[in-house]
This record gives C-alpha cells, sequence and structure tokens, in this order.
C-alpha cells in the first residue's frame, strides 16, 4: 500500500499540498485528476521519493519513500510524461539496462505489449515517432515486474487507436497484488478504465472516491431539461446531462468530465456530500 499521512510539500515559497492524507490500495487502477500546475506529478515525485515531504510522511509497503532504499524502488516504476531517450538506443537496449534492478522483469511481457502496440522492439529510437516512442515506454513500465507502476499523462502524444490499444492493455494488466496510479488531464482517455478517482485541486484533495459511492453521491441524468439544483449541467445532442445530488439511490452511468467540473466548481458542497 503507498499511505500519505499529514503530507505538506512548497517549492520554495510557493505551497503544493498542505496537509493532506491518501491511500492507494492493491488491485485499483487509480485515476489522479486535477488541472494543470495543481500537483498531479510533484505527488507522483513524492510517491517514489524523488521529491521530499516538507511536512508529514509517504511510504510504500512501510519503507519511507524519500529513503530511496532498493526494496523499494524494485516494487515501483515512475514513467514521466517526458523521458529523454538516447537516439541511438532501441526498446530492446533500454530495457536490458534496467533489468538488472528489476528482478521481477518479465522480456515474454515486454515484447507481448511492443506487438500489442505495433512497435518494433529493435529499432532505433531516433527512428520513431514520439507516439511510438511512448508506446515502447509504457511496455517497458509494465514489464518491469514492480507493484506500483506510476504513469504521468501515458496517452500524451498517443493516436487514437493508440489510446484504445492503452486502454485494453491496462484493462489486462491490474491483478490484486498491482496498483496502477494514472495521472492525466485528458480524463476521456481513461472514462472506463479508473477506478477509485482522485481529484486534486490547489493544495488540497477535493475528491477520494470509487465510482460506486460517487454514483451513489451524485445522479448523472442524461437527456433532461436544465435543472436548477444541478452542481454542474452541459448542453448535449437530446438536451442536458446534468450532475445532481442522489436523493433516490438510483444509480447512473458515470461521466468523469461532468464529474471533474461539478467538484471543481462546488468544492464546500461536494466536501460536505463525501463526508456523509
Amino acid at each position: 500500500m503507498i499511505d500519505i499521512q499529514n503530507l505538506s510539500f512548497s517549492y520554495k515559497k510557493t505551497p503544493v499540498f498542505d496537509n493532506i492524507s491518501l491511500s492507494f490500495q492493491e488491485g485499483n487502477i487509480y485515476g489522479l485528476l486535477g488541472e494543470n500546475g495543481v500537483g498531479k506529478t510533484t505527488l507522483l515525485k513524492l510517491v517514489c521519493g524523488l521529491q521530499r515531504p516538507t511536512e508529514g510522511t509517504c511510504s510504500v509497503d512501510g519503507l519511507t519513500s524519500h529513503d530511496r532504499l532498493p526494496e523499494m524502488l524494485q516494487r515501483i516504476t515512475f514513467l514521466p510524461d517526458e523521458v529523454k531517450l538516447p537516439d541511438n538506443t532501441t526498446p530492446q537496449r533500454y530495457v536490458d539496462e534496467l533489468r538488472p534492478f528489476y528482478p521481477n522483469f518479465a522480456q515474454g511481457t515486454f515484447l507481448h505489449l511492443m506487438q500489442e502496440f505495433e512497435v518494433e522492439p529493435d529499432r532505433k529510437f531516433r527512428e520513431m515517432s514520439f507516439g511510438q516512442q511512448k508506446k515502447s515506454l509504457i511496455s517497458a513500465a509494465l514489464s518491469l515486474g514492480t507493484d506500483y507502476v506510476l504513469l504521468d499523462e501515458p496517452t500524451n502524444g498517443l493516436d487514437i487507436p493508440g489510446k484504445a490499444q492503452f486502454r485494453s492493455i491496462l484493462s489486462k494488466r491490474v491483478d490484486e497484488r498491482s496498483t496502477l496510479i494514472i495521472s492525466t488531464h485528458q480524463v476521456k482517455d481513461v472514462e472506463n478504465l479508473i477506478d477509485p478517482i482522485v481529484i486534486l485541486s490547489n493544495n488540497a484533495v477535493l475528491l477520494d472516491a470509487t465510482v460506486q459511492r460517487i454514483t451513489e453521491k451524485l445522479y448523472f441524468e442524461y437527456g433532461g431539461t436544465q435543472r436548477d439544483d444541478a452542481l454542474y449541467s452541459e448542453l448535449m445532442p437530446g438536451g442536458y446531462l446534468n450532475v445532481v445530488p442522489n436523493t433516490t439511490g438510483e444509480e447512473s452511468q458515470i461521466n468523469i468530465e461532468a464529474l471533474f467540473n461539478a467538484v471543481l466548481r462546488n468544492k464546500k458542497q461536494i466536501n460536505e456530500l463525501f463526508a456523509l
């Protein structure tokens, strides 16, 4: 488990987090959402120990993240949004260099994922498009055999077929021992994949809930008229999408973009609603 307790962090005099607490449990694909600049990437860096909290703690299976002990690093993979790759190397050489640090690396998994992504493992990075490079890095990250995989904006650079391949691959990669955290502002790319959902705002966690709990607390009404009690309304073909408090216990289909907007525009009300 990744456990964050009473964590605060600042860049010099600029606060990013103020006394936040979160946990990421095994067997889930978490969606880490938020506007640009609210600290999604910073949170991932804190989890893997690349940043040190100003106050509070962050640990992975009981090991303090910023100590960066080998036994912790072997359990976690962090794929940043941008990675500077040597022009003359290939994806296969890239994972060969990582292999000694990850005892559970699976060459067969790497080759299978590269095949699913339709990228050649022995082709040089300089001969690839940005999307092909991104697919190679995702394949590598998912092949290292770590319990925790942190992906920062993984669909950036992927075309529509590539995003579909990404969703298909990730849907088959989680088991009861693994945890994936996907940080993204492109929520449509991962809408049917992520559960639970964490939404960040300046200095704070606005929402940390499973899809089941979200639909227990909120009702997503499609095709109606615009409602006065809506936390968020959006005009769509055939009517309005309204996000309203769920007072009847009726089930509905979550829309993550609408959820995101409802949470950002009604921070106090959402906090009170989910505290019940």
